[in-house]
């Protein structure tokens, strides 16, 4: 009995299975598990969060901003607007305010024989209308002249035929030497200020605007004309009296409001085209994408040049025909193109300007063909240092500065470019080009010095020790 009694005793007392469990729940955990385990659940689970939190915000929709957005679009189309508008007051500005640009831009026609032949044929016909042809019997004895008056008159108008041919072809001579580009030119630099004074409808000069008519009183150009005509032989020409001759340039019944337009654009001048730029600038800078605004403006402003130059193709085949049959339409032509040619040039140059800044924008987005090039661009760079590394040149101290300062030296060329562009006088879009490679290759010339030499070791890492080499020696 006693030792049934203690083995009774040896056996513990049965326990609910409630117990069993709580006895699993309560098992202990080892105290340098725990902390690690819970610290690294609370780090997934607010990574998790994070990551929720991030994705239902690209989910939710963007405010649109529709009255910034309205408004920036607003600026840049009138900005477009303004832009050929702009060049057209520039080129005023220069033909009205720069004498030496006004003579420039007529200076090649002294050589177009389409006009020499209308110049001689004007000057033709204002010799001949003041040539007496009984002036060529001064020579002749008293006693004969009436029967040599009486033998002319009935050659009709043989005489007068021979006398103007031969006044044609000396002029015709005159007019294809180089004396007369020193003609040509000192007499419209003469009559800039009254084409001025015309156009501006200010004052008096050779060119005056009366019933809707421009007209240039060509007595500067007869008289010099005149006096070579003299040196050439033609001795009659000095009993030629001063003759003031009224040349139509233009026939319009809108001629007033063609002046007023004019005043108007010589006003705005040069802070017309700076209106524009100011107004893209302000839609580029209130646009929510700027990069995809900025190639937009580009485009738009190349685009606006663009149909102001057709516009001027157009109006030349318009004002030809227009004309009355007694003006030669081919010194027309050659009239209107050398007038133009400046504005023609700008427009070219415009284009080729918004052309460049869109191809400049769109190469640093981060589109699929961006990034692909600018990948090649720096992998040319890459293999051509490390070609000039194998061959054993080294950039010394300057690699460094260069890699360290970057981003500076970059905006300090992109400045130096625009303020090239800004104070070159007169730029065309050969010189956009030109300063578009210049940059470019500016540019390579820092990437080349910038990227690390071959077979150089990555960097350390700020705290981190760097590799000793002479370890293992």
């Amino acid at each position: 009995m006693s030792v049934t009694r203690s083995s009774r005793a040896a056996w513990p007392e049965p326990r609910p299975r409630d117990c069993v469990e709580c006895d699993q729940e309560e098992a202990p955990v080892p105290d340098d598990e725990h902390p690690n385990e819970l610290a690294a659940l609370r780090a997934r689970v607010a990574a998790l969060e994070s990551e929720a939190a991030a994705g239902a915000k690209a989910a939710r929709p963007a405010p649109r901003h529709r009255g910034r957005s309205f408004l920036a679009a607003v600026l840049i189309v009138l900005g477009c607007l303004l832009a050929p508008l702009g060049i057209v007051a520039a080129w005023t500005a220069d033909i009205v305010g720069d004498t030496d640009r006004y003579v420039a831009t007529v200076a090649p026609l002294a050589a177009d024989e389409d006009v020499q032949a209308a110049v001689a044929d004007r000057v033709t016909a204002a010799v001949m209308e003041h040539l007496d042809l009984q002036d060529l019997l001064a020579g002749v004895a008293p006693d004969q002249r009436p029967l040599l008056a009486k033998a002319l008159g009935r050659l009709g108008g043989s005489l007068e035929d021979a006398v103007r041919s031969f006044v044609h072809d000396k002029a015709g001579d005159i007019v294809a030497s180089d004396a007369f580009d020193t003609i040509w030119t000192d007499a419209n630099r003469a009559v800039h200020t009254s084409v001025v004074r015309a156009l501006t409808g200010s004052g008096d000069g050779a060119v005056r605007i009366d019933d809707d008519t421009v007209t240039v009183d060509l007595a500067p150009v007869i008289d010099r004309v005149k006096e070579r005509l003299v040196d050439s032989g033609l001795t009659v020409a000095e009993k030629i009296p001063e003759i003031h001759t009224d040349f139509t340039v233009v026939r319009s019944e809108d001629i007033g409001k063609v002046k007023t337009g004019f005043r108007l654009l010589d006003v705005t001048g040069a802070w017309l085209p700076v209106l524009a730029l100011l107004l893209v600038a302000a839609g580029v800078l209130l646009s929510l994408r700027r990069r995809r605004a900025l190639i937009a403006s580009a485009l738009g402003v190349a685009a606006a040049a663009l149909v102001l130059g057709v516009a001027l193709t157009v109006f030349r085949a318009v004002y030809l025909n227009a004309l009355p049959d007694t003006v030669s339409e081919a010194a027309a032509a050659s009239v209107y193109d050398a007038l133009i040619h400046f504005l023609r040039t700008t427009v070219r140059m415009v284009v080729t300007l918004g052309l460049v800044v869109a191809l400049a924008a769109w190469l640093t987005g981060h589109g699929r063909a961006a990034v692909v090039t600018r990948r090649v661009w720096d992998s040319g760079i890459g293999a051509a240092r490390g070609a000039a590394d194998r061959a054993g040149l080294r950039t010394g101290p300057v690699g460094p500065f260069v890699r360290r300062f970057r981003t500076w030296i970059t905006w300090v060329l992109i400045a130096a470019a625009v303020v090239t562009y800004v104070l070159w006088d007169h730029p065309t879009g050969w010189v956009v080009v030109g300063l578009a490679l210049g940059l470019l290759f500016a540019f390579g010339v820092v990437g080349f010095l910038a990227a690390e030499p071959s077979g150089a070791e990555p960097a350390a890492v700020e705290g981190e020790e760097p590799l000793d080499r002479g370890a293992g020696a």
